[in-house]
């Protein structure tokens, strides 16, 4: 297959950007890949909001930049901060023009929310399916769009560079072009190339490498861990977002359900197993402090009193208003016998967000030429050491729109490459069993939970080194011998990212934002981005 422009992921980065070089080309093809449907993507369960400054006589940008700053711990861009913030507001409105339903006040205007570490409330949501509403909204305009092709359940094995025509490519080599990718379609089963002009990675985050995360089982960090492959640039895997109140079910593991952080906003407290409201031991601004520190936390409270939750408390909020605003998250309480009206919900963090990624500048363009990053696989600089809650998908707005830009003005110049070789399985074979890729997933999982968690120290993170060592031999052995699967291809790519995460977490020898070392408590003034 060639196309002009290809798009890996369906997420709100990847459509906001097809969307836009499809209009801007209307005869430039545009591809849009998907490992499975288009609409399984972290965007669909983003719960909370996007943040943006849409109440001027109450909020402002200088604000919103502020907050973004503090939660970021010294280590944001400011003039990429600058830009997301300032730019945000059209691009939401573009999603409104497009057809986004966002929550309404009796008299029309807005109803905007607060969450943890925003000084005004500026948080617009649609229920608490604000990410499902937006991609609803994105695949419906995509639809009138001839040049768009979706294609799904497409694994994305790796990006085509100089190194698959015969060349040494290394970390130090100049100009790295990007070609295109070889996917297994999964459909056929058969290994094909997709050759294009332009690439955008749009591939989401990578919290599958945890026991527990919020995040949907595709979130298996594939987009960085190709990158590195390739030898492009990859900072700040350290950073990782636990989300203080993931719904604590016992016994399940894998993704967990969100209780977002607008709960909270809306006058929720946690509480441990005394029934005490401990966040003001720890942070002045309570419940509603940065989560980071929320998250730190509860992982404090659960050690002290020998627990694996503490609550989330509702039942003073207004019963009527609390199902209005999350009827997705009283549903789910009440089909296990919570109710939010005398129940406390049961809470403990999860893996949710990296902030860290492939390294772009401030038009998405990343160290590999004509290839692009927007989405939570993307390092812009906007979150620094902790992301400030919804300003996710309002970043990977801003940064497709920035990409698609550049894209436009770079396409005419480019030209297909017509020296790919097919791909290689020659002397692979169809494995006997799955226990050796099951069970090493397993252990991936734990010790990165166990070792590389919310709080962590250098012994544990040599350790977690020294399995990942183990864990990388086997697999890279399997994926020599074996014909390739999405199970091989995802545990090879996650294996890549814990370790990323690891040696970004042994480089940093402070505490900052979302690292917590306990061996090197303090912060160090020297600021650096860990790039690998």
């Amino acid at each position: 297959m060639q196309t002009d422009f290809l798009v890996i992921g369906s997420g709100i980065a990847g459509l906001t950007y097809a969307l836009k070089v499809a209009e801007a080309c209307p005869d430039k093809k545009v591809t849009v890949i998907t490992k499975t449907k288009s609409d399984e993507t972290n965007t669909k369960y983003a719960q909370g909001g996007i943040a943006g400054v849409m109440d001027t006589d109450h909020d402002s940008f200088s604000k919103h930049i502020d907050d973004t700053l503090i939660a970021g711990d010294g280590l944001c861009n400011v003039p990429v901060v600058e830009i997301v913030v300032k730019e945000g507001v059209d691009r939401i409105e573009e999603l409104i023009a497009w057809g986004a339903q966002f929550d309404r006040e009796p008299e029309g205007d807005f109803k905007l929310g607060k969450e943890g570490g925003h000084s005004e409330n500026r948080i617009l949501h649609h229920k608490d399916v604000t990410g499902r509403e937006m991609e609803r909204t994105l695949l419906e305009a995509i639809k009138s769009r001839r040049n768009i092709e979706m294609v799904n359940h497409c694994f994305v094995l790796d990006i085509i560079t100089q190194h698959h025509l015969g060349y040494l490519v290394t970390k130090s080599t100049p100009d790295i072009e990007c070609y295109g990718v070889y996917v297994l379609n999964l459909t056929t089963n058969k290994i094909e190339k997709i050759v294009a002009k332009i690439t955008l990675l749009a591939t989401g985050g990578n919290g599958q490498v945890y026991r527990s995360t919020t995040n949907p089982a595709i979130a298996t960090g594939d987009g960085v861990a190709m990158v590195y492959r390739a030898k492009g640039r990859i900072e700040n895997m350290e950073f990782i977002q636990f989300h203080p109140t993931a719904l604590y079910e016992p016994g399940v593991r894998g993704q967990s359900f969100l209780i977002t952080e607008a709960v909270r906003g809306d006058g929720a407290i946690l509480r441990n197993a005394s029934g005490e409201a401990f966040m003001e031991r720890y942070d002045k601004r309570k419940d509603l402090a940065p989560r980071d520190i929320v998250a730190r936390a509860i992982d404090s409270e659960m050690k002290i009193n020998g627990t694996e939750f503490v609550y989330l408390d509702c039942r003073d909020m207004d019963p009527g208003k609390f199902v209005e605003h999350f009827p997705n998250i009283h549903a789910k309480c009440l089909s296990i016998g919570i109710d939010t009206r005398k129940d406390m919900i049961p809470v403990s963090p999860a893996a949710h967000y990296s902030c860290g990624g492939v390294k772009t500048d401030e038009w998405g363009r990343t160290s590999i030429k004509n290839l692009y990053a927007s989405g939570e696989c993307a390092s812009t600089g906007l979150h620094g050491a902790n992301r400030l809650a919804s300003n996710s998908l309002l970043e990977a707005m801003v940064f497709s729109h920035r990409s698609y830009i550049d894209a436009v003005a770079l396409i005419e110049s480019l030209s297909f490459n017509e020296r790919i070789p097919d791909w290689n399985a020659e002397g692979t074979t169809a494995p006997h069993e799955m226990i050796l890729i099951t069970q090493s997933l397993k252990e991936l999982k734990l010790l990165m939970s166990d070792y590389v968690g919310i709080v962590r120290n250098n012994e544990r993170l040599q350790r977690a080194n020294r399995r990942l060592d183990l864990l990388h031999e086997e697999t890279e052995q399997l994926y020599q011998r074996l014909i390739v699967s999405p199970q091989l291809c995802e545990l090879r790519n996650m294996i890549t990212v814990a370790y990323l995460i690891v040696k970004s977490a042994e480089l940093r020898k402070e505490s900052r934002g979302l690292h917590y070392n306990t061996d090197y408590p303090g912060r160090s003034e020297i600021l650096q981005n860990t790039i690998l």
